[in-house]
């Protein structure tokens, strides 16, 4: 039987809200974090086009295990279309399909936001990650091939108008759910306005629960790891990792949307065994699908509340 190899990295765990630049891709993103904490694992919630810029929420260790919960989060988009010209890629990246002489006014934008907005069906671009037939659109895409992607159910639950630009585009805010396409709103809302459109800029300013004063920038995770003067070529990693750790948001800031149990260290040590725990306390929940406990403010555990059990499905490192 072959052996498993060690794992490469630091056992480091929490969330790294990267306030994305433009041109870094979200893998590219992922890599250069992992790379600076010297973690042995690390993935994100949500991606974000090279071409978009602002949060991306990134987990390290353990908190990876909480990504699907932020992928669900509540997510808002500000954003610029501009008017005349539908792309292939539905931002400035790809060639122009379609273009108009018309030009929307402020009245008329308005008029359609209702449109856009609540439980709304929504067909993804052609350049997406959307699986079809196994393979991802915008890889048939670059094949040249045009694909049938499916409508699909979205949520958007604002809509607001920010401000029309000198230059004719118009600026854009939205709250809304998981799997919203925004490329898709500014072609869509072009055809309905009868000048096609496509986003010039694009930035996501939050990921629930987490806010923008919890961005951190690539250069300010360079500046806690390496120092200012930064790192040098030929010299060795710092081995000293407490500024940049300082950095990281807890792992249990992703589970707020969850009830919440407080436990004694006895009883997290039960959990972390795999063994379910009373739940004592005239405050604590009686059922949930879902909760977490917690034992001095640290999460142990996910799990089902069931007759006043805490029964653990994922359990976390101390």
């Amino acid at each position: 039987m072959a052996r498993r190899g060690k794992k490469k990295g630091r056992p480091v765990s929490g969330w790294v809200i990267l306030d994305k630049p433009v041109g870094m891709g979200s893998t590219e993103a992922v890599s250069k974090v992992k790379w600076l904490f010297q973690a042995e694992k690390a993935g994100h919630a949500g991606t974000l086009d090279p071409l978009a810029s602002g949060m991306l929420p990134i987990a390290l260790g353990e908190a990876t295990k909480t990504v699907p919960y932020v992928q669900d989060g509540a997510k808002v988009y500000r954003f610029t279309v501009a008017w005349g010209e539908e792309r292939s890629t539905d931002d400035l990246e790809g060639p122009v399909t379609k273009s108009s002489d018309l030009r929307p006014d402020e009245a008329g934008i308005r008029s359609i936001l209702p449109k856009y907005t609540g439980v709304i069906m929504q067909t993804p671009p052609q350049f997406s990650a959307i699986k079809i037939g196994g393979e991802r659109a915008y890889d048939l895409a670059r094949a040249g091939e045009n694909v049938e992607i499916p409508e699909r159910e979205v949520e958007i639950g604002r809509f607001d108008l920010i401000g029309m630009q000198p230059d004719g585009s118009t600026v854009f805010e939205i709250e809304c759910g998981k799997g919203t396409y925004v490329r898709s709103l500014a072609r869509d809302m072009g055809r309905d306005l009868g000048c096609f459109g496509h986003i010039a800029e694009l930035r996501r300013t939050e990921v629930d629960p987490f806010t923008p004063e919890d961005f951190v920038t690539v250069a300010e995770l360079e500046a806690a790891r390496f120092g200012e003067a930064g790192q040098q070529e030929g010299e060795p990693l710092p081995a000293d990792f407490t500024a940049i750790d300082s950095l990281l948001v807890d792992t249990g800031a992703a589970l707020e949307c969850l009830p919440q149990v407080a436990i004694s260290d006895e009883a997290a040590n039960r959990i972390r065994l795999g063994n379910p725990i009373v739940i004592r306390g005239r405050d604590a929940p009686v059922e949930a699908d879902e909760a977490c406990a917690t034992a001095r403010g640290r999460l142990v555990a996910i799990g089902a509340i069931e007759a006043g059990m805490f029964k653990p499905k994922r359990v976390f490192a101390g």
